[in-house]
């Protein structure tokens, strides 16, 4: 079977028992810090890929997609609206809603956003519906005065099902004593929990026509329309185009002015996380030039040999290219295999570690998520790959070159 020399030379020397057993030593650890670096890679960036779709998951299914607001008075014709926005490809439903920031009080008092909605509409636009704890969305009914809140706003309250809230509107109306704020008490039929901070701590929903009665609103109008939409990504787009489309005084927001800023941290810390590992790699890589440059000063005598028989340069470079790729070649495969069953297998490794060592990584009485979540991705996978590749390769250029220019007559002279 053919086989190109410089490859057939580069594998034996890979294989090869050596009398200087620390460049073997440096060898085995270049191949095994590249499979540690591609490992800890793939497993971490795999993890924060996972706390960003949970973190997804949970704050977009309280707020808004997208809304629609008018700008200078209340919305009226809203369910023409809804019609109108509801045939495009790209939302999946639309609901109406009133939202104001008010002070809520009880035992406890806090400042919370308390949102007025159609529970018939609601559910095709949040996960609310799938996220209570206790009682249902469906018992806020039209003049009853039902209100349901976020477990954090119900603990700082410190109310439960049937208790009496009272809601202090930061409008004032006119009375024979002066103007006082506008207040109303409502009763607890329901708290939801989507595991979020803000949402649970700070969001309380009432139905809208209690929310429009309680702010003094005409009759049958509304504060806007939120949006579901297909497609998170395109959500500025599609905003964009509704508001060309609308004809009035609207203005059109997305969920990336709202929250963006915190989901472009997450992507910020992805990225810093990506360079400071991929440092682990680097470092593996430099002991493969190491290790070559070792192996060029033992075999000497050889490539001095291959000269006066007639190898070229480009021969012998190719000789130490492919030694050294080899190594990034193994070390790559063993760090990618090691990675992603890793990353597939973290919430099973993560209660195991904590069951051997008695301490709980995400203990349930601080954070809300319990367990650490993972979205493997082939795109991460391949460009990590071509990342250590890339880095074992250019790390053997400047032995290799060094090897080539190697003088047959100097380095025979004392043999």
């Amino acid at each position: 079977m053919y086989k190109p020399l410089s490859a057939f030379i580069g594998l034996r020397y890979l294989g090869a028992k050596r009398q200087n057993h620390f460049i073997s030593f440096i060898s085995l650890t270049s191949m095994l810090g590249i499979a540690l670096g591609v490992t800890t890679l793939i497993t971490v960036i795999s993890v924060m890929n996972g706390f960003e779709k949970e973190l997804r998951a949970r704050i977009l299914g309280a707020i808004s997609h997208a809304t629609i607001q008018p700008l200078d008075k209340p919305l009226d014709e809203w369910r023409e609206l809804i019609a109108r926005v509801n045939v495009r490809d790209d939302v999946v439903a639309s609901a109406p809603y009133i939202e104001v920031g008010a002070w809520l009080q009880a035992n406890g008092s806090s400042a919370a956003l308390v949102r007025g909605i159609a529970p018939a509409y609601e559910t095709a636009v949040s996960d609310v519906d799938t996220s209570m704890v206790s009682g249902k969305l469906t018992d806020l009914h039209s003049g009853e005065y039902g209100i349901v809140l976020g477990i954090g706003l119900a603990i700082k309250l410190q109310v439960g099902l049937g208790d009496k809230v009272t809601i202090i509107a930061p409008r004032l109306k006119a009375s024979p004593f002066g103007a006082s704020p506008l207040m109303r008490r409502f009763t607890v039929v329901g708290m939801f929990e989507f595991g979020e901070y803000e949402n649970d701590s700070g969001l309380a929903m009432v139905h809208i026509n209690d929310a429009a009665r309680l702010l003094r609103m005409p009759e049958a109008s509304i504060g806007g329309i939120r949006l579901k939409l297909v497609d998170l990504d395109s959500a500025w787009w599609v905003a964009r185009e509704i508001s060309q489309q609308l004809e009035g005084n609207y203005r059109v927001r997305d969920w990336s002015q709202e929250r963006g800023n915190l989901f472009q941290a997450v992507r910020t810390e992805k990225t810093v996380m990506w360079v400071i590992l991929s440092l682990i790699i680097a470092v593996a890589a430099f002991n493969i030039i190491s290790m070559l440059v070792m192996v060029v000063t033992d075999k000497q005598s050889d490539i001095a040999i291959l000269k006066t028989m007639g190898a070229h340069a480009g021969t012998i470079m190719r000789v130490f290219v492919v030694q050294g790729s080899l190594i990034g070649v193994i070390g790559t495969a063993l760090g990618v295999v090691g990675g992603i069953l890793l990353a597939q297998n973290i919430a099973t490794v993560v209660p195991f570690l904590e069951r051997i060592f008695g301490f709980a990584l995400f203990p349930a009485d601080i954070y809300y998520i319990t367990e650490l979540p993972s979205d493997l991705r082939r795109a991460d996978v391949f460009a990590f790959t071509l990342m250590s590749l890339a880095m074992s390769l250019l790390s053997t250029l400047y032995p290799a070159w060094r090897a080539s220019k190697t003088d047959p007559a100097e380095a025979l002279r004392y043999e």
